[in-house]
């Protein structure tokens, strides 16, 4: 369970921003809300976070930060070409000198290595603990030129002091441990690149822990921003491969009342085609005379059951766009316990415009982001202000009690 989220210089965010999610074990939770960030913690982190703020306020940069981290883990060997994609230092001069910083920190099993995953899969209890995964990238006039600095630390019963997984510096050299043993594969440590991380170089020549953490990564899924119709052929071709997919979206799609009782795909000379039958039509209809609300929820489906199927996340940009205000509330209900579908605690990351949705909302699942004068983006949790438990949270951020809500005039 991700419980920390820090993000420097990155698009908006100037400085330091610190966004801890962590929840005391005697806040109430009777449907389910909130997972302990590692089995047997009395420490817990919620299932759904929520993030609301004005338009350009930074919303999406922090969903950015969380995709660039996991990206860079799991996919960073396969670029080619110097330099790193999806990044941004802020625009201000001493930015341009000042490095883009990272870290994340969740629960896991310590000491990782295949015969520890191994037994813990089979049911035997192992020990478990918090990771801090650091990455920092340097700059040059304004440009990202290499990872200045990359750790991974682990904290076993999360208590004591952080404990060397390895350790990366900006000559490249790294610090094993017992955990991450360098053996064998001293000869990467000579050729690492310098935009690629440790954990995707080993991974990609089979060193079993960094294996692990990668595939740990590859369970975070993001839609970024609106989904536009130049990738509508992505989410069909990816559909027609999953009819175990198909099959559960057949059966949401008509027990949410849009008025599709059935899809199917056709074949055609320019790929597969999908056609939707509806109550009352005798035509089917093709996708893109299908509804921008039924269209956006079919593409981020695949994203959010694929979290739940795996226990991972799921990154929601503006996931309240061309979704009806009743439907929005249905969909984060997924994530609790109470649902029966959120099997192995998964997370749902969303930003949104729909302060409807916040009258279903805890103050822990709620995120405020607000932009200054100076344009720097500031994140802070609803549970760092002073917030009564039984506050309507509609009418307290539409006043602007909470922050985060455009000042007109």
């Amino acid at each position: 369970m991700l419980y920390k989220l820090e993000v420097e210089n990155f698009f908006s965010i100037r400085d330091p921003q610190v966004l801890d999610l962590t929840v005391d074990g005697k806040v109430p939770d009777p449907e389910g809300r909130y997972a302990p960030i590692f089995e047997g913690a009395d420490v817990r982190a919620p299932k759904v976070v929520a993030l609301y703020g004005a338009n350009a306020s930074g919303k999406t940069t922090v969903l950015r930060a969380l995709e660039f981290v996991a990206t860079m883990i799991r996919d960073s060997v396969a670029r080619t070409v110097p330099g790193f994609a999806g990044i941004e230092r802020f625009n201000d001069v001493e930015s341009a000198y000042r490095p883009i910083r990272f870290a994340i920190e969740l629960g896991g099993i310590m000491n990782l290595t295949p015969e520890v995953f191994q037994r813990a899969m089979s049911g035997e209890k192992v020990e478990q603990g918090t990771y801090r995964y650091e990455l920092e990238i340097e700059l040059k006039e304004g440009l990202a030129v290499r990872i200045g600095s990359e750790a991974l630390r682990q904290k076993p019963n999360g208590q004591g002091k952080w404990q060397r997984v390895y350790e990366r510096n900006a000559e490249g050299k790294v610090k094993d441990s017992k955990t991450f043993s360098l053996s064998g594969f001293q000869h990467l440590v000579k050729t690492l690149a310098g935009n690629h991380t440790v954990l995707s170089s080993f991974a990609k020549f089979q060193h079993p822990t960094a294996q692990l953490l990668v595939d740990t990564a590859r369970k975070a899924f993001f839609q970024i921003e609106p989904v536009h119709s130049f990738v509508d052929r992505d989410v069909i071709d990816y559909l027609k491969n999953q009819p175990n997919v198909v099959s559960r979206l057949r059966d949401e799609l008509s027990r949410i009342d849009v008025g599709v009782e059935g899809m199917r795909f056709q074949h055609t000379d320019n790929g597969p085609l999908l056609l939707f039958k509806h109550a009352g039509l005798a035509v089917e209809m093709p996708w893109l005379m299908e509804s921008h609300g039924t269209r956006a929820f079919i593409k981020m489906f695949p994203f959010i059951m694929s979290a739940l199927d795996m226990g991972g996340i799921a990154a929601i940009d503006e996931m309240d766009a061309a979704i009806h205000p009743n439907m929005l509330p249905e969909l984060v209900r997924w994530f609790y316990a109470a649902s029966g579908r959120n099997k192995f605690n998964a997370q749902l990351w969303l930003s949104s415009h729909s302060a409807s949705l916040l009258d279903d909302l805890n103050k822990e699942e709620i995120v405020i982001c607000e932009k200054d004068r100076q344009g720097r983006s500031h994140l802070y949790s609803l549970m760092d202000v002073k917030v009564r438990r039984d506050e309507n949270h509609y009418r307290k951020y539409l006043s602007g009690a909470y922050g985060g809500v455009p000042h007109l005039g």
